[in-house]
């Protein structure tokens, strides 16, 4: 997207420079972020202090002085208020004025992460309300209570919730995939989501980054695999149902379908709630979620902008149905995605609405549970969310989860002789008798092809159920977990109970389960749901006359569509060509990701791809893999044009959000089980040279759970490298690294491409990608901004550092600005960095600088890539 005005770049330029460098704090500091829309937005950034902790936030306003509403936008775990900064433009060029801020222990935010402690996170947004309350751009209800809503996802949605029933000034919210139990999501009956709640852990940077509190809690339950009353209670008192009586705000719950951390019972029980207290509440169910799928940011944002237009503007806004699901109805053959369609009802019709029995069959069974639960049966994986996912493969009929002989039971129904749309939690009762006093099991529902051989568990999920008292035999009804899932005609529906579960944490000890079944198979049907109705082209109106002449035109279409531009024998050799690439934002004539990119990359070259946040870094790199199509513009790989499915991509390797590795398994083990599901000969893999360029060692025998963070990135870099690709490409590879293991990992990457191969890496480390990249491309709001060899950019342009006896007073930096031939002049702890006009020299700098009485000791050109991204990109990161 171009944030610029047509002739305000320039100065706008210098005026980021200037707020990237300068100390945040009191007032702030205004930087305004131009745009292709008549009204301009005004961003402030400031630090405040609250209770001792500073906390880094950011506020949005655009056109008029006049008062508005505004809106408290908050980000997900892991994350910064960098993470909400489009949204929080959007949202005040809709005419709010909006605060973002970094929460505790994340971005620049200090403090420890509570996870939504009522006395630190929830009680920062109060202090955050009341400086809305004090600016002149937002309406006031009454004296120090604005008109304010809030919104976020994950941890941002549940802050949200909270927020709303701590603070009777909040007046109207829209939380996305968020809980409203906390201990429900992690413990579920009783049982340890180990995986989920050790990912959570570790981006939050390691337990000791948490209140001591929650960190002795985490290391207590993931010891003993068993969550006692204490570790509930302590999440409990933080979740949005500690309050449930007091959230009496319009809401709009957004919750996505592919979510084994967050599932859809976490905001069935918030809608009960919050509507019990006789609030409007709709309710949105996503083809995304934590486990991947289709996150809808387009529509979901736009659904956002008119709640709050309805319930903080007070216009009449069209919100949307009471209830929405979004469902696939399979893939574009075009590009290769998922096709979604609305469904919707005027009301809500929660998880058990117009419920059928599904009569099952089979015998009572002997399940066993290994010693150490291990090998464990694999549903979800949790880490392997990003574009696709596994659920969205689940719900394409693709089927990815396992269980292995002897550990599970099965019960299996007649084939449906109609189709079934299942639309909530199917239930069942089963009676479980247990060598041990307590019984652990997995439910889940398959849904098996006419065959018997295809089944898939839908959006994979399943439901982890504890039985106390078990040695007895008890009768147990479970409710598995909410689906959107259409069963074709003559599939089964297949229940099953296993003992192992690789998300969750099992009994250590050996046991065996006998389980039989007690009644049918209830699942719930939504009757009153209804698919929007697929729009029909409208050449099918003109068929009965123009038959023949419309078959013609789309023989000719299809041929083009089929047709691949011829590869370029002049290209032959050279790894990377891109001409012009442009992509627009979706369902923008005029809004741009990337706007008439090129470059060109030569084997043997380690090429940096820079820019701040939204410069179109991932986008290129999401082209150039084929994984989304450009608008205009062409990529070529060794002469070859890029397409979905493209041969020539088999020369590409990537790392792109990390790999997802099967813990139990040897790092060696999950890089040959890999390669194996590519279908390539293992003569293709390369193994033991890409193990060599990783530097693994004799780690390589040992299970990935025994990795550092460190070890587990070389293994996916490993795992990109498979095959010898001759093109990698690397986004963020040194993340949540220690400096030695950055260290370890430019050496991969050196040693990669000294085999005459090349590397493309992504990376805000600006340091250290200007000791391991030859060339950059330096990329700034979707443009590129220069590209060359590393030295050529950071040792030549139009900055010079000028080194001083004595540090720089602000009143001189100001005057040596003002100079003739200066654009600006920033101080360093060492000096200056002044940036000349086209019209300036050094000498003429020079001899000013002494008249000045400035104390100069060296003036050169700049010689950090840090000081060169800032002079290229404005500061604008």
């Amino acid at each position: 997207m171009d944030l610029r005005l047509p002739g305000l770049r320039r100065p706008r330029r210098i005026m980021a420079a200037v707020a990237a460098v300068a100390v945040l704090a009191g007032a702030g500091t205004w930087t305004a972020v131009a745009s292709d829309d008549p009204a301009p937005v005004r961003r402030a950034d400031r630090v405040v202090a609250v209770d001792g902790v500073r906390l880094d936030t950011s506020y949005f306003t655009s056109g008029s002085d006049g008062r508005r509403p505004a809106v408290l936008l908050a980000h997900g775990f892991g994350g910064s208020k960098i993470d909400v900064r489009q949204q929080a433009e959007d949202l005040a060029r809709d005419g709010y004025a909006v605060l973002t801020w970094s929460a505790r222990g994340f971005g620049r935010s200090t403090g420890k992460i509570g996870i939504n402690d009522p006395k630190g996170e929830v009680a920062d947004v109060s202090q955050l309300i009341d400086w809305l309350a004090k600016q002149p751009q937002v309406q006031l209800d009454k004296a120090g209570d604005p008109r304010v809503g809030m919104a976020g996802a994950s941890y941002g949605g549940a802050i949200s919730l909270l927020g709303a029933g701590y603070d009777d000034r909040v007046d109207a919210i829209a939380p996305a995939i968020t809980y409203w139990n906390l201990a429900d999501a992690l413990f579920p009956d009783g049982v340890f989501k180990k995986l989920w709640t050790g990912i959570f852990f570790n981006t939050g940077g390691g337990c000791a980054r948490f209140e001591p509190t929650l960190c002795a809690m985490y290391e207590r339950v993931a010891a003993s695999g068993t969550p006692d009353a204490a570790a509930r209670e302590l999440l409990e008192e933080r979740s949005p149902s500690a309050v449930a009586d007091r959230i009496k705000v319009p809401t709009l719950l957004v919750q996505g379908q592919s979510d084994s951390l967050f599932t859809l019972a976490q905001s069935d029980a918030a809608e009960k709630a919050i509507r019990a207290n006789g609030a409007p509440v709709d309710v949105d169910w996503i083809a995304g979620g934590h486990d991947g799928g289709d996150m809808e940011t387009d529509r979901v944002q736009a659904r956002v902008t008119s709640w709050f237009d309805r319930y903080l503007k007070d216009d009449k806004a069209d919100t949307g149905p009471a209830f929405r699901v979004t469902r696939i109805g399979g893939v574009d053959s075009t590009d290769g995605a998922a096709q979604l369609r609305g469904a919707s009802d005027d009301t809500y019709p929660g998880l058990d609405s117009g419920d059928r029995s599904i009569a099952l069959t089979g015998r009572e069974q002997t399940v066993t549970n290994p010693p150490g639960a291990t090998p464990p049966a694999v549903s979800a994986l949790p880490g392997l969310g990003g574009a696709g996912g596994l659920a969205q493969l689940s719900s394409l009929g693709v089927g990815v989860s396992l269980d292995f002989p002897g550990q599970f039971a099965a019960f299996q129904s007649a084939p449906v002789t109609d189709d079934l749309r299942i639309t909530g939690s199917p239930t069942a009762t089963v009676h479980v008798k247990s060598t041990s006093d307590d019984a652990v099991l997995f439910g889940k529902v398959y849904d098996v092809g006419p065959d018997g051989t295809q089944q898939v568990l839908p959006s994979q999920l399943v439901a982890p159920i504890r039985v106390e008292g078990a040695k007895a035999g008890k009768d147990v009804t479970i409710t598995l977990p909410a689906i959107d899932h259409e069963v074709d005609e003559g599939h089964r529906l297949r229940l099953v109970l296993a003992s192992t579960d690789l998300g969750y944490a099992s009994p250590a000890a050996p046991a065996t389960y006998t389980v039989s079944l007690k009644g049918d198979l209830t699942v719930p049907t939504a009757p009153g749901v209804s698919t929007a109705a697929a729009p029909l082209p409208s050449w099918v109106w003109w068929l009965p006359l123009t038959g023949a002449l419309i078959a013609l035109a789309l023989l000719a279409t299809a041929r083009r569509r089929i047709a691949t531009p011829a590869p370029d024998p002049a290209l032959a050799d050279v790894p990377l060509q891109i001409t012009d690439l442009s992509k627009r934002y979706a369902r923008s004539a005029d809004r741009y990701a990337v706007k008439e990119l090129s470059f060109r990359v030569e084997k043997g070259q380690v090429l940096g791809l820079l820019g701040p946040n939204g410069a179109g870094k991932t986008t290129t790199l999401r082209m150039l893999m084929g994984l989304i199509r450009p608008d205009g513009g062409e990529i070529r790989v060794f002469g070859h044009a890029i397409r979905p499915g493209a041969p020539v991509l088999s020369r590409v390797g990537a790392f792109v959000e990390g790999a997802g590795f099967l813990p139990h398994l040897s790092g060696r083990d999950n890089l040959e089980l890999y390669w194996r599901a590519t279908g390539r000969p293992p003569e293709d893999a390369h193994l033991d040279e890409a193990l060599e360029i990783a530097g693994l060692g004799d780690a390589l025998a040992r299970a990935v759970r025994t990795y550092s963070q460190g070890m587990r990135q070389r293994l996916a870099i490993a795992q990109a490298m498979l095959g010898l690709p001759d093109l990698l490409i690397l986004d963020e590879p040194t993340n949540g690294l220690d400096p030695p293991q950055i260290r370890e990992m430019r050496e991969v990457m050196i040693r990669y491409a000294a085999g005459g191969r090349t590397v493309i890496v992504s990376s805000h480390l600006l340091a250290e990608v200007e000791q391991s990249c030859t060339h950059l491309v330096v990329m700034d709001r979707g443009r590129l901004v220069q590209a060359g060899p590393v030295g050529e950019i950071v040792g030549s342009g139009d900055t010079l550092l000028v080194g001083t006896a004595t540090p720089v007073e602000e009143p001189v930096a100001e005057k040596v600005a003002a100079l003739p031939g200066v654009a600006s002049a920033i101080r360093t702890e060492d000096g200056l960095l002044v940036r000349l006009d086209t019209d300036g020299t050094a000498q003429r700098l020079i001899a000013d600088l002494i008249r000045l009485d400035v104390p100069v000791q060296a003036v050169g050109p700049h010689r950090r890539l840090e000081d060169a991204f800032l002079t290229l990109i404005g500061g604008s990161a």
